[in-house]
């Protein structure tokens, strides 16, 4: 088994931010579609409706059943059958280069930009996860964004047979080393 690309992971660039940078089959219209239409976004992160304007709605419906077979950790079993609405606002929008929203948290509110630069015939997709609370809540968050993009690139491609709860365990740990406070 090869080796994990460190570029690949999530990277912290302030003491409350991780970034994730993922070059995905293109254009960028067809990632957007990715991240603003539910049909498609619940086949990698959750369903549920957005409103496409600054100040708009977002209730994502995180149903993980939609895009894995693999059994959940009994802790999230009912949300990966029955799902979970998470309420969340758009805070900027630029189609199809920007979107921006907030999202619940542990402790406080945080936010998530998702940017779009096109290369080519791919298209470089940088998720920003900003305001998160504590190291522990950030390693919880970056094993979950790297799970999904894993889901979403997998998806892109034309793949199937995602895995997502089986790597939540070693994404954790990783990060948890990764975020160690000095």
């Amino acid at each position: 088994m090869s080796q994990p690309d460190p570029d690949a992971y999530g990277v912290m660039t302030a003491p409350d931010t991780v970034r994730f940078e993922r070059l995905l089959p293109g254009p960028a219209e067809r990632v957007w579609a990715y991240l603003t239409e539910a049909d498609k976004r619940r086949q990698w992160l959750a369903g549920g409706e957005m409103e496409l304007k600054a100040g708009g709605k977002a209730e994502l419906l995180f149903k993980h059943s939609e895009f894995t077979d693999e059994p959940a950790p009994e802790k999230y079993a009912e949300m990966n059958t029955q799902g979970f609405l998470s309420p969340h606002r758009i805070t900027e929008i630029d189609p199809p280069r920007l979107l921006a929203m907030t999202w619940p948290g542990e402790d406080t509110e945080s936010e998530v930009v998702f940017e779009l630069f096109p290369e080519g015939d791919k298209v470089r997709l940088i998720v920003t996860h900003k305001r998160l609370a504590r190291r522990d809540e950030m390693a919880n968050v970056s094993s979950g964004w790297h799970a999904h993009l894993e889901v979403l690139e997998t998806t892109l491609q034309g793949g199937g047979a995602n895995r997502f709860w089986s790597r939540i365990p070693e994404l954790e740990k990783m990060y948890s080393g990764r975020f160690a406070a000095d």
